[in-house]
């Protein structure tokens, strides 16, 4: 049996890899919820985890600027 905490593991760096490519994306996604006032989409973001891909989708297509009425 395997342990999945040791680092020479190819899951464990397969783990490792999707966590610090993910971090970033939604740390940038949930900054720009915030400072747009998008209450739901902040929770989905903080508790939906999808490796970064709803985080992409939202900064480059949900946030942009809505146009005025």
């Amino acid at each position: 049996m395997t342990n999945l905490l040791d680092p020479t593991t190819p899951a464990f760096i397969i783990m490792l890899t999707l966590m610090i490519w993910s971090l970033p994306w939604m740390a940038i996604g949930l900054w720009k919820a915030a400072r747009r006032k998008d209450m739901v989409w902040f929770i989905v973001l903080l508790l939906v985890h999808t490796l970064g891909i709803l985080d992409i989708l939202y900064i480059f297509i949900f946030s942009k600027d809505r146009p005025e009425v």
